[in-house]
């Protein structure tokens, strides 16, 4: 669900009260960004059932708010813009962080052993399933790269993706934050959109990118 330009005037004037000095903005700013931070959580979740074992959507969502809350406490936001890449740069932190958890020989997945569903008893005694099998770690590899793709874009790139998809806002949002044109902005996300596909092989774990 997109946030339609309304949302960027409210972040505006939080941002225009915590810089006179108001505190309450500062909680105001993290709850407008917390919807958005929770339902990225769920889909990323969603898309390993193994994760999901161990992680619940609203850990992974505390921990992406916690680094937005410090973060908020130690820069000078300037606009929406600045802050809807501020936001996107803790959640995009918080997601490579939960793939590294999983990911690899050194992670929880490849090091925990679990029954597979299908084994009695007498097999269960000869042996472990591992769950990395579940956690699907081809595809936490493609979740991992596209955060680090997404860093990598050009600046004007990197910018949409962080208001479009991090974000939520839509194009005519994300325009008015922007203080450019509707038309400006989608050839930009298109533009990143082709380049994150091609650098990705193709490998987009999120369909909204495609």
């Amino acid at each position: 669900m997109h946030e339609d330009s309304t949302a960027v005037g409210i972040v505006n004037s939080a941002i225009a009260r915590l810089r006179a000095g108001d505190e309450g903005a500062r909680e105001e700013l993290l709850r407008i960004a917390s919807a958005r931070l929770h339902r990225l959580a769920s889909h990323i979740l969603r898309s390993f059932p193994g994760v999901a074992r161990w992680e619940q959507t609203d850990d992974v969502f505390q921990n992406a708010s916690l680094r937005l809350l410090q973060s908020l406490k130690h820069v000078d936001i300037q606009d929406a813009a600045h802050f809807y890449r501020l936001a996107a740069t803790q959640i995009r932190r918080e997601c490579l962080d939960l793939c590294r958890r999983y990911q690899g020989p050194e992670g929880v997945g490849a090091n925990h052993a679990t029954w597979a569903p299908s084994q009695d008893a007498s097999q269960r005694e000869q042996g472990f399933q591992a769950i990395e099998s579940s956690l699907d770690p081809a595809r936490l590899a493609e979740w991992s790269d596209l955060h680090r793709k997404i860093e990598s874009l050009p600046d004007e790139e990197r910018e949409i993706v962080a208001l479009l998809w991090y974000g939520g806002l839509s194009h005519e949002a994300a325009a008015e934050a922007l203080k450019t044109s509707t038309k400006t902005v989608q050839r930009r996300w298109r533009s990143a959109r082709l380049r994150l596909f091609e650098e990705l092989n193709g490998k987009l774990p999120d369909a909204s990118l495609t």
